[in-house]
């Protein structure tokens, strides 16, 4: 674990970085309060600082305060090392931002457990960052196949639009449905099925540009949101992926399957200031109806109205 060794003291940041290294640290050294927060502010910084109190150019408070000002996640464990020893200058430390506060000389012994004491924190702050990214992608993407979910969709739809009104560009929309899908669960079984939905949502990412946005919109049907992207750009997309499902057959734990897809697609110019997300979707929706009455495996534009 790397901790930031800030002291204008060339012997006490010897001293320090021996100590670390001793415990197991990789320590990173400043010299004076500036070339401290330049490190602070990189990535990959240390997530413990020893901050000596008086140094050159900014002194240990104001790397304190700037730390708490700007730098919010991941959190940073902050010690300050000082001759000070009144209760006033400890006041003054903690309302700066400091964590900790030890007084020069000071005793290996403390300052060990003191960085213990900090780790216990970076590392409780890690885990809670863990389990909130976790409640994140279970509230807005779809288990099975990790893809975006229903609702976060229709939210990226809405501000896409708004995005799209801002920069005058255009925004297409393909609604997909996988052919037969009720026949495969029939004849294979639903993990057969859920092996087919999770390869088709791998085949569209190869299929899509990295800003492209994939949902599952439900059960077997999908939507796929391409900013600036007009009539042409959609149809050519859409046909693609069409053609790269039912060329190349999915790979599953019954054998190889053919499957095909059915998709209605749709584009919005930035004139359309009354374009909404449900809009948008109903009419990707009955182009996919149209598709799948034509007998499916095929593509049908419909213009936004």
């Amino acid at each position: 674990m790397k901790i930031l060794v800030a002291d204008d003291s060339e012997m006490t940041r010897m001293i320090l970085q021996g100590r670390l290294k001793q415990w197991g640290y990789e320590p990173v050294n400043a010299c004076d309060g500036q070339e401290a927060w330049d490190i602070l502010r990189k990535k990959g910084r240390p997530r413990v600082a020893l901050i000596d109190w008086m140094m050159p150019k900014m002194n240990g408070i104001q790397v304190c305060e700037n730390i708490r000002k700007y730098i919010k996640e991941p959190y940073i464990y902050t010690i300050l090392l000082t001759a000070k020893k009144g209760k006033e200058d400890l006041v003054q430390a903690m309302n700066a931002g400091a964590d900790d506060f030890i007084s020069k000389p000071f005793d290996p012994h403390i300052l060990k457990v003191r960085l213990r004491a900090g780790m216990r924190i970076t590392n409780l702050q890690d885990e809670l960052i863990a389990a909130r990214e976790e409640l994140r992608i279970q509230a807005t993407h779809d288990s099975l196949t990790q893809l975006f979910n229903r609702s976060a969709m229709m939210n990226m739809i809405i501000r896409e639009i708004s995005r799209s009104q801002r920069d005058n560009s255009s925004i297409g929309l393909l609604m997909i449905d996988l052919d037969h899908f009720k026949s495969i669960n029939d004849s294979y079984g639903h993990l057969v099925g859920d092996e087919i939905l999770r390869k088709l949502s791998a085949r569209m990412k190869t299929c899509t540009r990295r800003y492209d946005t994939i949902g599952r919109y439900g059960g077997e049907e999908f939507i796929i949101l391409l900013p600036h992207c007009g009539k042409q750009e959609v149809f050519i997309v859409a046909e693609r992926l069409r053609q790269s499902v039912c060329e190349k057959p999915f790979e599953t734990s019954e054998g190889p399957l053919n499957v095909s897809i059915s998709l209605g697609t749709t584009w919005v110019t930035p004139s359309e200031q009354d374009c909404s997300e449900e809009d948008l979707i109903r009419v990707a929706d009955k182009a996919l109806y149209s598709a799948k009455h034509k007998g499916r495996n095929c593509t049908v534009v419909s213009e936004y109205k």
